[in-house]
């Protein structure tokens, strides 16, 4: 029988300001976020069959939230209203170093979220629940939250994807490596950025931190290597995928473009190879944009974009 959802995403959906303009501009450009969000977005966008789950504030910018999920297909009968709670928030500057964050998301809706929140039918009836370790990082009732949704999902067959999008302002080393460690021996596919598992592992060499994230569980693991693109580690293989070329404006969200890319890429029958290929040049073009989700690329500008071609020309389903 057919899973009612390709793929089922949980953690917090976020408002965006990203400044625009000048340096010392005070403008601001108004979009959405949240790494799993954005996720979640970007598989829909490929043509997944998608729902998330999330706790949202009875406000406006909640509204906004739900109001973009339904307008990207994504389903949101998962989604928990909190009339106690704000809808979270985040800034993001850019420099010379790259962008800057600063959140608004202390005591948020997100971070309020239980693991009684949890549809559990939904995650029963998906082929993938993806998962990270900033839900993970935001409350103790939202850890608790991923690991009773990774339960469900492992005892209902449902397979688990998980990136571990470490941000230490959000909780000290030691304890994010303990949960992230744990979380990690526990999924079926495990895509961690480069500085990520550099700071958890204490290792520099992209193929030895591929071994070491095989040596502490995790199956199928696809690094991401930002610029220089990305390593894939599946069924034995470690293949090197090379970046897509790009003249870059905004990275913000590159990195979650790439997971709900790619899963959503696995689903619609690609081997781990040719999911990373597409993958990492969705992410790329996801880059060539303002804000984390108004540039996530749909299929046919993949395809026109990995084809060299400018207009609609029959991408692969």
């Amino acid at each position: 029988m057919r899973a009612t959802f390709d793929i089922v995403a949980l953690g917090e959906a976020m408002v965006e300001f990203n400044h625009a303009g000048p340096r010392d501009s005070r403008t601001y450009m108004q979009g959405f976020g949240g790494d799993t969000s954005n996720a979640i977005i970007a598989a829909a966008r490929q043509g997944a069959r998608c729902a998330y789950l999330t706790r949202l504030g009875d406000d406006e910018f909640g509204r906004m939230c739900l109001y973009l999920l339904r307008t990207e297909r994504v389903d949101t009968s998962g989604v928990v209203i909190d009339p106690s709670a704000p809808t979270g928030l985040y800034f993001v500057h850019h420099g010379p170093a790259g962008h800057a964050f600063a959140y608004r998301r202390t005591g948020s809706a997100a971070s309020r979220m239980q693991p009684a929140d949890l549809p559990v039918a939904l995650l029963e009836r998906a082929t993938w629940l993806h998962v990270s370790g900033i839900s993970q990082a935001i409350s103790a009732s939202a850890a608790r939250t991923v690991r009773e949704a990774i339960r469900v999902a492992r005892q209902a067959g449902t397979k688990v994807s998980y990136d571990p999008n470490l941000r230490l302002k959000l909780w000290p080393l030691e304890r994010a490596r303990g949960v992230i460690l744990a979380t990690l021996a526990l999924c079926d596919l495990f895509l961690p950025s480069l500085d990520d598992v550099r700071q958890l592992a204490g290792i520099d060499d992209p193929e030895g931190i591929v071994d070491w994230c095989h040596r502490m569980g995790a199956p199928h693991v696809v690094l991401k290597l930002g610029s220089q693109g990305c390593l894939v580690s599946a069924g034995g293989q470690l293949t090197a995928v090379a970046p897509f070329p790009v003249d870059a404006v905004d990275a913000t969200g590159a990195g979650d473009c790439f997971d709900g890319t790619y899963l959503a890429r696995l689903v619609a029958g690609d081997d781990a190879v040719s999911a990373a290929r597409w993958a990492a040049v969705a992410a790329a073009l996801a880059t060539t944009g303002q804000g984390a989700v108004a540039p996530l690329p749909g299929v046919q500008a993949v395809w026109n974009a990995l084809t060299g071609r400018d207009r609609a020309s029959g991408p692969p389903s």
